[in-house]
């Protein structure tokens, strides 16, 4: 594996310097090996390797060739400039109105939250369900509460460990019913109605509905696309306000798909411990990278349990299955208190059924299809906007997830364009949806995990024609 990713690395930079330029033709097979002293299989997958990145491309019968560089001619958004004052949210109504509008399965899904499910071993999932429903022990209706299944706790321990996160113990795990409600027990454990958390913005919408059902401001925190949320603006935000909680998305943000450096990560990590503020770490994205390796996770530096870590299966595995957790360090006692007077239990057979899919093994084989697919079909997006979408836009290429944010020309308005696209049976997320102002008019979220097909191709045309005309 490390001999593939290396000589795909050496190759990726020697087309970055300009060595090799588009429509250059790479070494046969033959005569990469014969170079570098590598096996065939080792020159294919680094092959595969490139052209799920978009690098190279092969042509029938004529060997792999490198692609014009894509997502170059469109620059990235800057530095978001929210007001630095703390909001009350009422955003849950407005959010509504656009979500309810896209469920439609006849609708081209760039606007949805979620992968195609057609990306999953169903098939396999399914037959663990049906032998945990089989076997399942009447006592684990008592055994299983929370904190949850004793060896799925434990398989996910093992997880963290292999991440670096040697003090994450099965103790600390708290299983949910999904990452939201994860996200929601951290908030009611460390903030009461009127507090104030830290946000990033843009944010995630979901995390703005949960802060405003239970009663919490938020401060939006500055971000750019590419490397986060402003360490320097949350350091500002901190010393002035009396900040009770940040929730912010360090891997593959959603929707702007950033991501924080290690060296950032743990700036912040010392920011927090400084002032005693707990970090709420909405991470379902982490496990799908595109690079060579896994960002690292903030848990391997929380010697403190200051970090409450949210993940969960439904972005890299089961969708549907609404199964998530939290590592919540110093707060795992509450935590289960508090899942326990809500929601009491997460499904048995479930929690039986994926602590025996990660025992049989296959998940990481699962994961490295999954990231080349989302990676393939990254390119492909981003393609097709640069054929399609005006002079004026810009994009953000992101390193792992699913969507890709745009921003276009100031006159856009991406709620009328929303309207505009779901009549001709497309959605979009506009920008509007991932700010507690309904800031960030001009910007809207695609989402690039579904397979590229020519509806979709069309669908892109489409809304390039829609934005034009409100130019």
């Amino acid at each position: 594996m490390s001999l593939y990713h290396d000589l795909a690395e050496r190759t990726e930079r020697l087309i970055s310097a300009g060595v090799l330029r588009a429509g250059d033709r790479l070494p046969s097979v033959r005569q990469a090996c014969s170079r570098h002293g590598v096996s065939p299989i080792t020159v294919t997958q680094a092959y595969y390797l490139l052209e799920s990145r978009g690098l190279i491309e092969a042509r029938p019968k004529s060997g792999y060739f490198v692609r014009a560089r894509l997502g170059r001619s469109l620059p990235e958004p800057e530095m978001t400039h929210p007001a630095g004052e703390a909001t009350p949210l009422q955003v849950s109504d407005f959010i509504f109105q656009i979500l309810d509008s896209v469920r439609d399965p006849a609708v081209v899904p760039l606007g949805s939250s979620f992968p195609s499910p057609y990306l999953f071993p169903l098939a396999k999932l399914g037959r663990c369900l049906a032998s945990a429903a089989r076997h399942f022990d009447p006592l684990a209706t008592v055994t299983d509460l929370p904190p949850g299944n004793e060896e799925l706790r434990r398989q996910l321990a093992l997880r963290y460990l292999a991440q670096g996160a040697s003090s994450v113990s099965p103790q600390e795990i708290v299983i949910t019913s999904g990452a939201m409600e994860g996200l929601n027990l951290c908030l009611q454990a460390v903030t009461q109605p009127g507090d104030l958390i830290a946000v990033e913005a843009p944010t995630f919408y979901a995390g703005l509905q949960a802060s405003e059902r239970l009663g919490l401001k938020v401060i939006e925190i500055p971000s750019h696309p590419r490397t986060g949320a402003s360490i320097e603006a949350l350091a500002e935000a901190l010393r002035r306000h009396p900040v009770k909680a940040c929730l912010l998305m360090l891997n593959f943000a959603n929707p702007t798909g950033s991501l924080v450096s290690d060296e950032r990560k743990q700036a912040l990590l010392e920011l927090l411990y400084r002032h005693q503020v707990p970090l709420i770490e909405d991470d379902v994205y982490a496990e799908l990278y595109f690079g060579r390796q896994a960002p690292r996770c903030s848990k391997a530096d929380d010697p403190d349990g200051l970090v409450m870590h949210v993940s969960s299966f439904s972005k890299c595995l089961a969708p549907g299955y609404r199964l998530g957790w939290v590592a919540a360090g110093r707060y795992a006692r509450q935590l289960q208190r508090l899942k326990l007077s809500t929601s009491l239990a997460t499904t048995g057979p479930v929690q039986i059924a994926l602590a025996d899919y990660l025992k049989q093994g296959g998940y990481e084989n699962h994961l490295r299809q999954l990231r080349r697919r989302l990676a393939e079909q990254e390119a492909g997006l981003v393609e097709a906007v640069e054929r399609h979408f005006p002079g004026g836009t810009r994009l953000a290429r992101p390193q792992g997830g699913y969507f890709l944010w745009l921003e276009l020309p100031r006159q856009v308005d991406t709620l009328v364009l929303h309207q505009q696209a779901l009549d001709r049976g497309i959605s979009i997320a506009p920008g509007p949806i991932f700010s507690a102002k309904r800031e960030f008019a001009h910007y809207l979220r695609l989402n690039f995990g579904h397979p590229d097909s020519p509806r979709q191709q069309a669908a892109i045309a489409t809304l390039g024609q829609l934005v034009a005309e409100q130019l």
